[in-house]
């Protein structure tokens, strides 16, 4: 099918929609969040910053915050889908997920942190921040609960992003787009997506979530492709230098440093990219439930070295992983501390509920040796057949009827809905780990001991 980018028009609002003006209950329930929200800065702002804060003034902080979050459950609980459809105009506008978070913001004060509260937020190390992130989590899981405002959300945000609508042509024409961190190439009918972070072994960033969500855009866009291909570039880590890495997984000196938002990366990622590699890109909408076109094409991971984190699953997203001799995967979410992403939710279909356990709780690896490698890898090829291995992987998917069927199967494994409905309490899980002490510790402690291994190698020079 021809990939049509959408014009922007805002479409027909579906018949179910709620799209009646707020009522007397409305107005008075958002004015008792406002003043409890209201009374909730005052009393944060009597208390000293968060690092200068004793521990009974944490307590009071902690307990002014389960106070106000209360009244904002009480109010999501009722008024969700009202909300949602004021800021949609009833479902005929498709904001983004940071844009509908701000949005939000302005039209119930109090429901979610302000802009000036999150730029005040960012200056900040993740353990000095007042936690506001959590409440917009809130708000993001009652959006996604709703199977009308969630559903209309995740659609929304499987459409293209801007910037590859921009870069669309120039890549139609010249076969290339080089990013910040990521470089699309076009040979053939494959477009080769690759991550190009060295100096952190290829680990996710914002900067290079946003820029594979552009390249993911672009191979979807080009009728020419078929074929999509992701695999890390050569990286010059001391540990590793001169060779290719697949993915080391979230960057964990942005998680402590406070670079790695809720809104814009935890739950971006998943909504955008990472869910476009499974289920394809809605590039145009009618009205009315099944009126869905979009474009879903093939993927192969290359995976050198090892896909940790981040990194492996997204190759529970792809449809053929090729992995050098020697290569691993894993899952680190017992020893960092955080919810790995929709992990959770792909990785147990794949290799089956007991192995999943101890991968994600018990922090096993999956290594190319190991008699359950197949669970992971399709194929495992020494590192100087990768590259052949690859191109021949490319000419067996690019068949005309492998889009359609992996688009199936898709469905079949992972409907909307489901997804919708894991997404809902990853939103609040993930908000609430990314701020709880044992994970604030962690990346504190890694961050340490990163600064004085790299004083040790200065100090041998």
């Amino acid at each position: 099918m021809t990939a049509r980018p959408p014009t922007g028009a805002p479409a027909q609002a579906p018949a179910d929609a709620p799209t009646r003006a707020p009522g007397s209950r409305f107005d008075h329930d958002a004015r008792r969040l406002a003043e409890h929200a209201a009374a909730a800065e005052r009393a944060l702002t009597a208390l000293p910053p968060v690092p200068a804060r004793s521990r009974d003034e944490r307590t009071r902080a902690a307990t002014v915050h389960a106070d106000v979050r209360g009244v904002r459950r009480d109010f999501l609980a009722r008024h969700t889908d009202t909300v949602y459809a004021l800021l949609t105009d009833g479902l005929t506008r498709r904001p983004r997920l940071p844009e509908l978070v701000d949005a939000a913001a302005d039209l119930v004060p109090g429901l979610v942190p302000t802009r000036e509260q999150m730029a005040a937020e960012r200056r900040h190390v993740q353990a000095e921040k007042e936690g506001r992130e959590i409440d917009q989590g809130r708000f993001c899981g009652a959006v996604l609960r709703s199977p009308v405002a969630g559903r209309h959300l995740v659609e929304t945000m499987l459409g293209p992003v801007p910037r590859a609508l921009e870069l669309l042509d120039g890549f139609r024409a010249d076969g290339r787009v080089d990013l910040d961190t990521v470089q699309v190439e076009r040979r053939g009918t494959a477009a080769h997506v690759e991550f190009r972070n060295p100096r952190r072994l290829n680990a996710e960033n914002t900067r290079l979530i946003a820029d594979l969500d552009t390249a993911v855009d672009l191979v979807l866009l080009d009728d020419t492709v078929r074929v999509g291909v992701l695999r890390g570039g050569v990286t010059d880590h001391p540990a590793h230098r001169g060779r290719r890495v697949f993915s080391a997984g979230v960057d964990l000196t942005d998680l402590r440093d406070g670079r790695i938002p809720l809104v814009g990366f935890l739950l971006g990622r998943e909504l955008g990219y990472v869910n476009k590699l499974l289920h394809g890109l809605l590039t145009d909408r009618a009205p009315g439930a099944g009126g869905e076109r979009g474009v879903t094409k093939p993927w192969i991971g290359a995976v050198d070295t090892f896909a940790i984190g981040g990194g492996m699953q997204l190759l529970l997203a792809l449809d053929h992983v090729i992995a050098e001799e020697g290569a691993y995967a894993s899952l680190p979410a017992a020893e960092e501390g955080i919810v790995p992403g929709a992990g959770n939710l792909r990785l147990t279909r794949q290799t089956g509920a007991r192995l999943a356990r101890q991968v994600v709780l018990g922090g096993r690896r999956i290594a190319t040796t190991d008699p359950e490698a197949a669970t992971v890898f399709d194929e495992v090829v020494p590192a100087d057949r990768m590259d052949e291995t690859v191109e021949r992987a490319v000419a067996a998917l690019s068949a005309p009827a492998v889009a359609a069927n992996r688009r199936m199967l898709a469905l079949a494994e992972e409907p909307l809905d489901h997804f919708r409905a894991y997404l809902a309490e990853f939103a609040l899980a993930q908000a609430e780990r990314a701020y709880a002490p044992d994970v604030l510790d962690k990346v504190e402690r890694r961050w340490q001991e990163r600064e004085r291994r790299r004083a040790a190698r200065g100090s041998r020079t």
